[in-house]
């Protein structure tokens, strides 16, 4: 894999919209050719007996299972609302009709 050159240093700054100074180019430059380069020996590595995960760890479901339980009172539900009108939070309308 080659060194990123200026031009392309320049191109991904304008695609992350950054203005870049040219000591930044340059710094660019050097440091995300070396990234570029250390992930390129990933692809020395034998994974052939590896199979394809979508997580590096064992994921599981942390949720409660889910159980049907009777409603809260309605009473219960409104009782710290400032506003309520027919059963209702009132809150302030953010769209003009």
């Amino acid at each position: 894999m080659a060194d990123l050159t200026r031009d392309d240093v320049e191109k991904i700054a304008h695609l992350a919209r950054l203005e870049l100074t040219e000591v930044e180019k340059v710094l660019y430059q050097t440091q995300l050719s070396a990234i570029l380069h250390y992930a390129e020996r990933l692809n020395e590595l034998d994974l052939d007996d590896v199979p394809p995960t979508a997580h590096a760890i064992s994921q599981q479901n942390v949720m409660r299972e889910d159980v049907v339980e009777p409603p809260l009172p309605m009473e219960d539900v409104l009782f710290n609302a400032p506003q309520t009108a027919q059963n209702q939070f009132v809150v302030q309308a953010i769209l003009d009709e």
